[in-house]
C-alpha cells in the first residue's frame, strides 16, 4: 500500500523537481576549433536537447551552454541530435559565437 502511495506522489511532485542530467555524458567531439559536449537533460521519460560548446582563446576556455525545445525518449538519439545542432550553431554563427570574449554564456 506503502509503494502504491509513494508511486501515486511521485507522479504529482515529478514537474516540482530540478533538471536532472541524462547520465553518463558522450564522448565529446570536434568540429573546427571548438570542442561539442552533449549533456542531455531528463524530464520525466524524456530528455531534453542540450550541450556546450568550449573554444580555447587566449589561452582562456570560453563556454556557451544551449538547450532547446527538442525532447526524446532515446539517449542516442538525443546525443545525436545534440552534436548535429551544436555543429549547426558553430556553423551558422562562425566567428561571432565566442567574439563577446565572455567566459560563459547561454548561445
Amino acid at each position: 500500500m506503502a509503494s502504491f502511495l509513494s508511486s501515486i506522489l511521485s507522479i504529482f511532485s515529478r514537474g516540482s523537481t530540478p533538471e536532472a542530467p541524462a547520465g553518463p555524458d558522450a564522448e565529446p567531439q570536434m568540429h573546427g576549433d571548438c570542442m561539442i559536449f552533449a549533456n542531455p537533460i531528463r524530464e520525466g521519460s524524456q530528455l531534453r536537447l542540450a550541450g556546450r560548446i568550449e573554444k580555447e582563446v587566449d589561452g582562456e576556455v570560453l563556454v556557451r551552454h544551449f538547450i532547446r525545445a527538442d525532447v526524446f525518449t532515446s539517449s542516442d538519439e538525443a546525443i545525436e541530435c545534440t552534436f548535429r545542432k551544436a555543429r549547426q550553431i558553430i556553423d551558422q554563427s562562425g566567428a561571432s559565437l565566442f567574439s563577446d570574449g565572455e567566459k560563459s554564456r547561454s548561445a
